[in-house]
């Protein structure tokens, strides 16, 4: 993932997330682990906001997990510092789903992270993957989010 501020599309969700000293490591620098945190947070809220929230989800049955992270670490952010996630569905096929992200620092723009996610719709029933229905399809389109 080569993925820089100018790829982000101009429709991508803005996930504004403060960093805590909770959110820092023993270097003083956000943890891999809250990255990884901010990135579910950004798909989470980016979901709910298009209709897509944990009571849609229970409706249809089923739920996104995430199979691979991919996440390049790029630059420090430390206690105090305002964050942007931005992130947007990128590619479907019958049983997963991709979806980027950039975080940058909000007072400079400098890339913090970029990463991409592969998601899988599981049944809420029995655990497995289910295929991605048209009215996810439709909602989640990637030519929605086109630089």
């Amino acid at each position: 993932t080569n993925l820089g501020l100018k790829d982000v599309p101009a429709n991508a969700y803005p996930h504004r997330v403060s960093v805590t000293a909770d959110d820092v490591d023993n270097q003083g620098r956000v943890s891999n682990h809250d990255i990884v945190r901010i990135l579910a947070e950004a798909a989470e809220a980016q979901t709910a906001a298009l209709g897509w929230d944990l009571d849609a989800y229970r409706r249809l049955g089923a739920w996104w997990v995430v199979r691979r992270h991919e996440v390049d670490y790029l630059r420090g952010a430390r206690a105090g510092d305002e964050l942007v996630c931005y992130t947007w569905p990128s590619a479907f096929e019958k049983l997963r789903a991709e979806r980027r992200h950039v975080i940058v620092r909000a007072g400079d723009d400098v890339v913090v992270a970029r990463a991409v996610n592969v998601w899988t719709l599981i049944d809420m029933e029995t655990g497995r993957p289910k295929r991605l229905p048209p009215e996810i399809l439709e909602a989640f389109d990637p030519a929605q989010w086109v630089v």
